[in-house]
């Protein structure tokens, strides 16, 4: 009967303890920068605005966001993608009473500016991203760009004398 020996590197209680640390410190850090990206996403940027509801969906190939924008036309919106930064912003209009009204007993709809700021993680495509309105949903699609990590890419040499 053969036994083969393993080498094995034993590390003691302060090893295991500062690993621990370390694992615990990158957990934290991370749940830190997610915190702070919702809390970014929930403020409005400008006094004076109100953020609608945003969804973000990931697919295998694109995000997905939503953002719900009753009664507010293509024209009235402004969608830009700065870095990892994407932002809808715009204005919805109130309507000019079509009767005479003597007064309101309850007003829960909101107008003005609009301004919401979603972040994104993820390397997209931008020439590929598209938004479409359609029944008071702004539904804006954003291309994921194919991850090339693990996967080999050819790099051609040039020969010089």
């Amino acid at each position: 009967m053969s036994m083969k020996r393993v080498m094995v590197r034993s590390v003691g209680p302060a090893g295991l303890e500062r690993i621990e640390l370390k694992r615990l410190t990158e957990r934290i850090g991370r749940l830190f920068s997610l915190l702070q990206e919702a809390a970014a996403a929930q403020t409005p940027t400008t006094a004076g605005t109100w953020s609608p509801a945003v969804d973000v969906c990931e697919t295998t190939k694109a995000i997905q966001v939503r953002i719900e924008l009753p009664a507010v036309t293509a024209a009235q919106i402004r969608v830009g993608l700065n870095g990892n930064q994407l932002r809808i912003c715009g204005e919805k209009k109130k309507r000019p009473a079509r009767q005479r009204i003597t007064s309101h007993h309850c007003s829960e709809r909101i107008y003005g500016h609009f301004e919401r700021v979603v972040p994104i993680r993820w390397p997209i495509d931008v020439k590929g991203a598209t938004a479409e309105l359609s029944k008071g949903i702004l539904l804006i699609c954003l291309p994921k760009l194919k991850d090339r990590r693990g996967s080999e890419v050819s790099i051609p040499i040039t020969e010089k004398d």
